[in-house]
């Protein structure tokens, strides 16, 4: 089993079972799994990160109305069949994790309307890793008690990324 797969039936197993996953009791009483793209190799990208000089905490509004504090740290480019595209990756200014939301051309479709989210690996090198396989669905996707952040306006692409997490359907 890939490293993908096993990342995959984990969170499934996660969302199935465990008592402070998304999922209310009724949905896991009736959760299949999520379903995901086909893995694809030319949607993981090795980039260098184009830091900010002026590293600004700004408000990232949530899905609940609240604001999230997040630090704009870095720029990453990269292809996508053919054309060009750029996302903001944000650090959280308390534990320094970064933290990539975007949305795609399919949101609200094939993909979750208000976004997903990708946490990009550094490499030894300092690039870092962005593997849109990994791309997954905010908790408030499943359930609207969650409070999530909303990819800003800067990380809406007009490219479609055909990896990761597809939008969840109760029961499916």
């Amino acid at each position: 089993m890939s490293e993908l797969h096993e990342w995959r039936a984990n969170k499934n197993e996660y969302f199935a079972m465990d008592r402070n996953a998304p999922l209310t009791a009724e949905q896991q009483a009736v959760f299949r799994g999520l379903q995901y793209y086909p893995e694809r190799a030319d949607l993981v990208f090795r980039v260098t990160p184009e830091v900010f000089d002026d590293l600004e905490t700004v408000e990232m509004q949530t899905s609940t109305g609240h604001t999230a504090l997040y630090t704009r740290w870095a720029q990453v480019r990269f292809e996508v069949g053919g054309q060009a595209a750029a996302l903001t990756v944000f650090r959280d200014p308390t534990m320094g994790h970064l933290f990539l939301p975007f949305a795609d051309v399919n949101a609200g479709g094939e993909t979750y309307g208000a976004g997903r989210y990708l946490e990009p690996v550094f490499f030894d090198d300092g690039r870092l890793q962005v593997d849109f396989n990994y791309a997954y669905n905010p908790y408030c996707a499943y359930n609207d008690q969650w409070s999530c952040p909303i990819p800003p306006p800067e990380n809406r692409l007009d490219v479609a990324i055909e990896a990761g997490e597809m939008t969840w359907e109760s029961g499916h």
